[in-house]
């Protein structure tokens, strides 16, 4: 039976049950308790070197089927990678090309795929990015109201004040800040279902007169310094290393002198910015963020200062985002019924495979997630904040 499999997996145990194509089963390990269904042949000679985006491409293109929970399965083709591959394997990759077309392109590939579909395992509000978990005990409801209030706080919004939200999403920040502080909230967004959304949600709840939602690349921005507080949320993860200082310097010039603008993103492992190794960076940029790149902290931090924009505050909420990750896999995963009806077969392989590996990899420490407090100083140099952080938490 064993000369069916590679030589590299002769000798290795794993709980893994291996079902061949012509109904053949071989175990690597006493007691397997998942189950690898391999639906294509051509693919037994790929598991010689079986790197991550090998291993998802397969699942989401049906060439193999998993059987057993979503995060073991994660957890078992993470070991088999790491066993038959150097750790820092990387395949090679272009640098995307972010222009408007093309990234409005990538935003509605990932944004405008099914309101309903997303829906399923977001919260009410539709709040897709990290939850902020005051206790560690929160329900995703709960911990997404307290990140956005984290970042309401973070931008000491005061009543009357203008906001700017760029890359606004389903619109839930812009809604929160206008209802919990007053404040009036321009929003942006590339995708057209998250506008129509948003529009209707800022409509339901009557604040039409404080929050104004666009369809608008963050390039247009009016350069004419009328907002006094920029918040922007999971948004430069999809700008490119190549336009983040004109990314900053969009925000610098759409902020007033003294203003705040808040940076919450996903930062990458590596000072250089490169993907996560063993493939898993390549299978996210294939199937899931197409032209996403993530910059590390430091990169951030010079970009923002070389804007014009001094970094004041920096908080790294990675092993919020494992969790908040963990929480929306689990959300999916008890709803898979009723997301075949929503999306294809494809598509929710891949979302399966993408949270639940996010939330495996956040875990872990391959990525991670920071809020970047900055401030435009006045022309001689000052700013008007506290001297400590004590009104973040009264």
């Amino acid at each position: 039976m064993l000369a069916y499999l590679p030589p590299a997996l002769r000798g290795i145990q794993l709980p893994l049950r291996v079902r061949l194509w012509n109904g053949t089963q071989l175990d690597l390990g006493p007691d397997p308790r998942l189950t690898l269904v391999l639906t294509d042949p051509s693919l037994m000679t790929q598991l010689a070197h079986p790197s991550l985006d090998v291993l998802g491409s397969a699942y989401v293109e049906g060439r193999m089927e998993l059987e057993g929970p979503i995060d073991a399965v994660i957890e078992l083709g993470d070991t088999l990678s790491q066993l038959l591959l150097d750790d820092d394997y990387q395949e090679a990759q272009s640098p995307g090309v972010h222009d408007k077309t093309s990234d409005a392109a990538a935003i509605s590939y990932h944004y405008d795929l099914s309101n309903d579909f997303y829906a399923l395992w977001l919260d009410r509000e539709m709040v897709y990015s990290c939850a902020y978990y005051e206790t560690g005990y929160e329900d995703l409801s709960q911990a997404q109201q307290a990140k956005l209030r984290h970042l309401c706080r973070k931008l000491r919004l005061q009543p009357g004040e203008r906001l700017l939200d760029v890359g606004c999403g389903w619109g839930g920040l812009a809604r929160f800040a206008a209802r919990e502080f007053g404040v009036e909230v321009l929003g942006i967004t590339l995708s057209q279902a998250q506008l129509e959304w948003g529009r209707r949600r800022v409509a339901e709840e009557g604040l039409g007169q404080q929050v104004r939602l666009e369809f608008m690349d963050y390039r247009d921005l009016p350069q004419n310094q009328g907002f006094d507080k920029v918040v922007s949320v999971g948004m430069f993860e999809h700008v490119g290393h190549v336009n983040l200082p004109l990314y900053c310097q969009r925000l610098f010039g759409a902020l007033k002198a003294g203003g705040l603008v808040m940076n919450h993103g996903i930062t990458a492992r590596h000072s250089d910015g490169r993907p996560v190794g063993r493939g898993a960076g390549e299978f996210i940029g294939r199937y899931v963020f197409p032209q996403g790149e993530l910059p590390h902290l430091a990169t951030m931090a010079r970009v923002l200062s070389d804007a014009g924009l001094e970094v004041v505050d920096v908080e790294s909420l990675r092993r919020h985002y494992a969790r908040t990750l963990q929480q929306w896999s689990a959300r999916l995963e008890a709803q898979l019924d009723k997301a075949t009806g929503m999306v294809s077969a494809q598509v929710l392989r891949i979302w399966r495979l993408y949270l639940a590996g996010c939330a495996y990899g956040f875990a872990r420490g391959w990525i991670n997630l920071h809020q970047i407090l900055a401030v435009k100083p006045h022309s001689d140099g000052s700013h008007d904040l506290p001297w400590t952080r004590a009104d973040l938490h009264r």
